[in-house]
């Protein structure tokens, strides 16, 4: 299935964004499976159908296809915990789509290991390749994973002071706001690391949670070939002291991309993280309402013409939507209810600590502004009314995959880039080089 968008490329950049859930046909059948998560069967029909996905995003021109890192999903709703594995796969079977993650949760990771990872994605792609950084929302498993680090969970608290009425809740009290501020004190160190690895050949790092090279006051002083001589010879300058001890370490390989491949930093809603990826040369995911994200949009754009960027409103920047088009919006709601409806009761509205019934999904559902829903020419409209107002130089699509079967995502992505897309593209004026590549060092 080749589908010709000649010039789409150049506009509006559509990345999918495939949420991991392991499929059930109801509510007691998932119950009936537990932990569905850890089904063999239905987890390798959903990563070979996903396969297919990713074949026909490319084939239709999309800019990029990514997944989520999302851990311990034993309800089977985000089973996704590793992504750059998936994009290894993915890219060995592609020709033009860009291959990325959205994102490391970097306050439960190890930032080294995150760096050379996507180094070497970035070469097995040849360029092909973005990264994604997040700061870990689900207490479930962020705690845990990034228990070494004094890591906590955050569903940052100044999102609500944007937005009381975003998805995961209004509410925050002092312990809320401690660990909000431990988790991105964490995760901009993590950040720092990785683009320090990513453009240097070598570095050291005196942080909070993080010593390169450790211990930091001495160095290693036990590497043998640093006190043959060996690495003052051939490693990087700078490495060894003038004791032979190592001082400094080189992170390889570099990436492909020069200085780095594009970094998105998704957010919920927290104008910190807006202007934190203005500062950066960074490209904010927001995962929010059109109020909302045009709240950020005007934080982002704000800051980076302080950082000297002269880009356009909207320029760098990412909105999220979850689309359902179908024949008429009817059968849109009801695919709407099939594919979205039980993550939505079960996860996003618990997560907020509200309960909603089977018969208030829809409703629920359009009060988060998330969700454009009806048939092409409705989403189109949608889309274009947003557009006006806020001309974002990508776009997100997430689906609910295989909750949402391979056929349907496949028939959605085709509509979208067939009938909002080339709308869109009227809306905006990027260059096609226009990326996050300018990063700060």
């Amino acid at each position: 299935m080749t589908i010709a968008f000649e010039g789409l490329r150049r506009m509006v950049k559509v990345i999918l964004q495939l949420y991991p859930v392991i499929p059930a046909s109801s509510e007691e059948e998932r119950e009936a499976l537990r932990p569905i998560g850890r089904n063999r069967e239905r987890y390798q029909e959903t990563i070979r159908g996903w396969s297919d996905i990713i074949r026909a995003a490319d084939e239709m021109g999309l800019w990029g296809v990514s997944s989520i890192e999302h851990h311990f999903w034993s309800e089977g709703y985000e089973c996704g915990p590793c992504p750059g594995i998936l994009n290894a796969y993915w890219a060995s079977f592609t020709k033009n789509v860009r291959v990325g993650q959205m994102g490391y949760v970097m306050s439960s990771q190890n930032p080294i290991r995150v760096a050379e990872e996507t180094a070497v994605l970035d070469h097995l792609t040849q360029g092909r390749f973005f990264v994604g950084f997040a700061r870990g929302y689900q207490s479930r498993w962020t705690n845990v994973l990034g228990q070494h680090l004094g890591t906590r969970a955050t569903l940052s608290p100044s999102a609500a002071k944007v937005d009381p009425d975003h998805l995961f809740g209004s509410t925050a009290n002092q312990k809320d706001r401690n660990d909000d501020e431990t988790n991105r004190r964490i995760f901009e160190e993590e950040i720092d690391i990785v683009v320090k690895a990513w453009t240097q050949d070598s570095i050291e790092f005196n942080g909070r949670a993080w010593k390169i090279p450790y211990p930091y006051d001495t160095g290693v002083d036990d590497w043998p070939p640093a006190k043959m001589g060996i690495t003052q010879r051939f490693g990087a300058p700078g490495e060894v002291d003038a004791d032979g001890n190592i001082r400094r370490v080189s992170v390889v390989p570099a990436p492909y991309t020069r200085p780095h491949p594009p970094v998105f930093v998704a957010t919920s809603g927290s104008p910190e993280s807006a202007e934190y990826a203005a500062r950066r040369g960074f490209i904010p995911l927001y995962f929010t309402s059109l109020k909302t994200a045009l709240a950020l949009g005007r934080v982002y754009h704000s800051a980076a013409a302080e950082a000297g960027s002269g880009l356009p409103f909207g320029g760098n920047q990412a909105l999220v939507r979850m689309p359902h088009i179908a024949s008429s919006r009817t059968k849109a709601e009801e695919a709407l209810v099939r594919c979205d409806g039980d993550i939505f009761r079960n996860f996003y509205s618990a997560m907020s600590r509200k309960t909603v019934g089977p018969n208030d999904v829809v409703s629920a559902i359009a009060k988060t502004g998330l969700w454009t829903i009806g048939t092409a020419e409705e989403v189109r409209a949608q889309f274009i009314e947003e557009w006006k107002q806020f001309p974002c130089e990508y776009v997100t699509l997430i689906y609910h995959y295989a909750q949402m079967p391979k056929d349907e995502v496949i028939d959605n992505l085709e509509a979208f880039m067939r009938h909002v897309k080339p709308a869109l593209d009227e809306l905006t004026e990027y260059a096609p080089a226009m990326n996050a590549q300018t990063a700060a060092k």
